[in-house]
């Protein structure tokens, strides 16, 4: 066993290795007040930066987990290292050689495992390499990466190697390296054979893949002979450093431009990578043999910072096989903070094929005209059926929907769900809102009170969020405010006379409740089972609905509003279907003048030189709000 390293060395390596480089390699840190720095916690999931960082001090805090330390801390922590391996790995990168009490010098069999298995991994890499770049069996090799257009620099940036047909070359030169066979073995660079251990990888094309500190904790191997019986690619197993499921390709080399411009491009191969980053596109990533997944996106999201703005652009094939990756891609797309979007080039190329056939500049554009990921699936669904028919219509609305009610913003499910009567021609654009509505009514209710509130926060969940919870009542609203004032009512008829305004009122979105406070009373109604419920039992439908208030000001706002005397205007004989009805439509109407205007200042700025396929989608979706809104006030509450 090695002893114990030197406190004096400890002190030099902590002092030596700011907190913030070191963090900084694993997330985007900005500037939080007082010298401090903060980022989203590598260590738990949240939506809002709450890890701090203090360069000054050397230390780090999550004010969310309460996770916490100095630089050598949080180096064991993110990368599950104890105590002398961390010390070990951060001496390494500051050129300190390290002294041990009970055994002088640290010989290197005497270190730590995960320690062992990185330095196997960088030797292989190194050694693959010079393979690659000298060996005359690696012409096959170098053919292939000249007929996809890499030249050798290129090789050399990314590390791509080869590895020899033989069957225990780099086992014999890591054994000279003074790795124990178990080593070896425990690294996945090579496997059990029947008098030892050969090499994993032989005759093939190697990729080093890197974890986002930059160390080699992995390969992908592209098979290059006829007489290979293996896979095509060939990628370590899982081992003590390496899970598939935990890297992206390419993140070393992306990830500060990843947290500089807020943008990833998620690309399908390692030579899509490489292509990419040498046409300009250098925040492309790829997944390494496995599907692109959660352990993906929290990687991404510590980089991207969960900011609004920030964009992640898939690539796949144009062929079955890539519109399938796309749909399960879009299965994760409600865990991200980012804006999702999909490019398929024109004529079903990769990155790889199409940087070849026309250069550099295509490949930067590729990744330009984007369709969000959502529209692209429900495109997808909807092109399997036939529109022109009303049976068509109605199955891909029953395949399609349960699609937008996945979306847990109401408010973006409400233009989803739009936009999907758009695509299926169906004039009736309230029918298909309402039928998300009610399947995703039904998906909270199999599933409790559905996930946490997330980047798409709506106003209900916002105001929530901001009250204090001993607050005896909501924020002052101004009643003379016309449009204030009919939600008012509107809530008021659907806590107090809910059989007037049922089913229509549970189709209406947070969103269209413009003041946060009467959205908060709208939400606790949807979590609450909708106004429905009220019609049947009103008694237990309030009692249900002050329990799903997030806190005491929501609940103050539904009592108050629940006894409250509905406010009947002058000429108004009573508070009958056709009150209710008017306060119904009013309410929409307003929030179809606010997208209507959304949509034309889209519409402008996009102008005439938009995609012409995205340009007639909006033009759509506009026509539809157009002629719903029409609807409204030509035949009132019979039009919702």
């Amino acid at each position: 066993m090695a002893g114990r390293i030197n406190d004096e060395d400890v002190k030099a390596v902590r002092d030596a290795v700011p907190i913030d480089a070191v963090v900084s390699e694993y997330l985007q840190l900005r500037g939080a007040g007082g010298g401090n720095l903060k980022g989203l916690c590598p260590f738990h999931d949240e939506k809002s930066p709450s890890f701090q960082v203090s360069p000054s001090k050397g230390l780090f805090h999550c004010f969310g987990c309460q996770e916490g330390g100095d630089t050598i801390t949080f180096v064991m922590k993110i990368d599950h290292l104890t105590f002398s391996e961390a010390v070990e790995r951060l001496a390494g990168q500051a050129g300190i050689t390290l002294r041990y009490e009970e055994g002088g010098y640290n010989p290197s069999h005497q270190r730590g495992e995960r320690i062992r298995l990185v330095e196997a991994h960088k030797i292989a890499a190194e050694w693959y390499a010079e393979q690659l770049a000298t060996s005359p069996e690696a012409d096959t090799g170098r053919v292939f990466l000249a007929e996809r257009g890499f030249d050798q620099a290129a090789a050399v940036h990314f590390g791509v190697g080869y590895s020899p047909q033989g069957w225990d070359h780099l086992t014999r030169y890591l054994r000279g390296k003074g790795f124990t066979d178990k080593e070896i073995l425990l690294s996945g660079l090579a496997q059990e054979g029947r008098r030892g251990p050969i090499d994993r990888f032989r005759g093939r094309l190697m990729w080093p893949i890197r974890d986002i500190g930059g160390d080699v904790v992995g390969f992908g191997a592209r098979k290059l002979y006829e007489a290979d019986n293996g896979p095509k690619y060939l990628n370590t197993p899982d081992t003590a450093i390496y899970r598939k499921s935990q890297v992206l390709y390419g993140i070393d080399l992306a990830k500060k431009e990843i947290a500089k411009t807020s943008r990833a491009v998620v690309v399908e191969g390692y030579t899509d990578v490489m292509a990419c980053h040498l046409a300009g596109v250098t925040t492309a990533i790829a997944t390494c043999g496995t599907a692109f997944g959660g352990d993906h996106i929290k990687i991404l999201r510590r980089l991207l910072m969960d900011n609004g703005s920030a964009r992640v652009i898939f690539t796949f094939d144009g062929d079955a096989a890539g519109q399938k990756a796309a749909l399960r891609a879009f299965e994760d797309d409600q865990k991200f903070a980012a804006e999702t979007y999909i490019a398929i080039a024109p004529d079903g190329m990769d990155p790889c094929d199409l940087r070849l056939a026309k250069g550099d500049e295509a490949v930067a554009d590729l990744v330009e005209p984007r369709t969000p990921l959502f529209e692209f699936a429900l495109r997808q669904i909807v092109s399997r059926y036939d529109l022109d028919t009303p049976a068509g219509r109605a199955a891909a609305l029953d395949e399609a929907a349960p699609i937008v009610a996945r979306i847990k913003n109401s408010g973006a499910q409400h233009e989803v769900a739009v936009q999907l009567a758009g695509m299926l021609g169906i004039l009736d654009t309230q029918f298909v809102v309402k039928r998300v509505a009610q399947l995703a009514r039904w998906a909270r209710d199999r599933g409790g009170k559905g996930p946490a509130p997330d980047r798409h926060q709506h106003g209900a969940q916002q105001y929530a969020a901001a009250q204090p919870s001993a607050a005896p009542r909501g924020p002052a609203l101004n009643l003379r405010n016309p449009v204030y004032a009919t939600e008012r009512e509107l809530l008021k008829l659907a806590l107090q006379r809910p059989e007037l305004v049922s089913p229509a009122f549970d189709a209406y979105g947070v969103d269209e409740f413009t003041a946060p406070p009467y959205a908060a009373v709208r939400q606790a109604i949807l979590d609450a089972g909708g106004a429905e419920l009220g019609v049947a039992d009103p008694q237990d439908y309030l009692v249900k609905v002050r329990e799903a208030a997030p806190d005491d000001a929501v609940r103050a706002m539904v009592t108050e509003l629940a006894v409250e005397a509905i406010l009947l205007h002058k000429g108004v004989k009573g508070v009958d279907e056709t009150y209710a009805g008017a306060q119904l439509v009013t309410v929409r109407r307003r929030a179809v003048e606010r997208r209507i205007r959304d949509i034309t200042g889209r519409l402008t700025r996009l102008g005439s030189h938009g995609d012409p396929a995205q340009l007639a989608a909006v033009q759509n979706e506009l026509w539809v709000l157009q002629q719903y809104d029409q609807a409204l006030r030509e035949h009132g509450a019979a039009a919702l």
